[in-house]
């Protein structure tokens, strides 16, 4: 799943970036997460639902509500939304709230009604999708907030949980934030350990060249030599890493829009305004996939209802 990513530095309105941002496939359009959501429920349910089946009578319908335990961005109501529409496609899921929107604790997220044992049996893997994906995008803007009005932007990295790409990637951009490549197939990232066998970073970005085809080339620079040196091979992204402040402004000076450069290394919310001010053009952030919170949210069941 490639949804087109939609831009958002600080000074856009968050509204407008969020239309533009989130007009992209559902989750049920997606092969990928539908392919996720199968294996979840497969793991949460086995062979069955023991609890649910033993107590829940089969033709049983009820309400329900998911409800926000704390205040952050809502992200992947469409994805709990899924994994019930996979269990029952009759089951009705109301979301309460739009995707990258603000809630508080006790706001009601969604609406849900329909067979018992649905419910039941879905709420965890629901819930799991959606606590991670809101963590991923509560966290999110908070580092697109702390770095607003500076021209930088916030992206993603790899560091994603195993097999939850598409989802941690989808959760980004609801939180205002940006995805870097999606994987080793989109994007063309030569590090130390490609010049190393190269030879020579020249070699690296020559072989490159002539492998990679139109994709785009970035370049992992430790030193304003390093940088110095990609300049002078023509490469238009450099990604900076763990550089000082110093040297990060040294390189936008010796680049001069040249070339957009990417800042990465030892970013958390105390360093990302300095870092942005600095005035590179994207500041990569491990954490956000990596060390979210997930997000606290909570099924609530009534009785039966008629």
């Amino acid at each position: 799943m490639q949804p087109q990513v939609g831009t958002y530095n600080g000074k856009s309105d968050m509204s407008a970036f969020l239309k533009q941002h989130l007009a992209e496939p559902g989750a049920l359009e997606s092969p990928e997460i539908i392919g996720y959501i199968r294996h979840a429920l497969a793991e949460d349910i086995g062979s069955g639902d023991v609890t649910t089946n033993s107590i829940v009578p089969a033709e049983g319908e009820t309400r329900a509500r998911i409800v926000a335990k704390q205040s952050g961005i809502i992200a992947g109501l469409d994805v709990a939304q899924a994994v019930f529409t996979v269990l029952d496609d009759k089951l009705r899921f109301t979301a309460g709230v739009d995707e990258g929107e603000k809630v508080e604790h006790g706001d009601v997220v969604a609406e849900l009604h329909g067979s018992a044992r649905t419910l039941l049996t879905g709420e965890r893997t629901a819930l799991n999708f959606l606590g991670r994906m809101s963590g991923i995008a509560t966290l999110t803007r908070q580092f697109v907030e702390a770095i607003e009005g500076t021209g930088a932007t916030v992206l993603d990295t790899r560091k994603t949980a195993p097999g939850l790409r598409a989802t941690d990637k989808i959760a980004v951009r609801r939180g205002g934030g940006q995805n870097h490549r999606q994987g080793l197939y989109d994007m063309i990232l030569i590090k130390d350990n490609h010049i190393d066998y190269a030879g020579s970073l020249a070699r690296a970005v020559k072989m490159a060249r002539v492998q990679g085809g139109l994709l785009e080339i970035e370049v992992e620079c430790r030193t304003i030599e390093n940088v110095e040196e990609a300049l002078s091979l023509g490469v238009t992204r450099i990604l900076l890493d763990n550089m000082s402040l110093e040297t990060m402004k040294d390189a936008v000076q010796l680049t001069a829009g040249r070339a957009k450069l990417e800042a990465s290394g030892n970013v958390n919310l105390e360093t990302v305004r300095a870092i942005a001010e600095t005035g590179v053009d994207f500041i990569s952030v491990g954490a956000l996939t990596h060390s979210p919170k997930v997000f606290d949210v909570s099924l609530l069941v009534e009785k039966q209802a008629t």
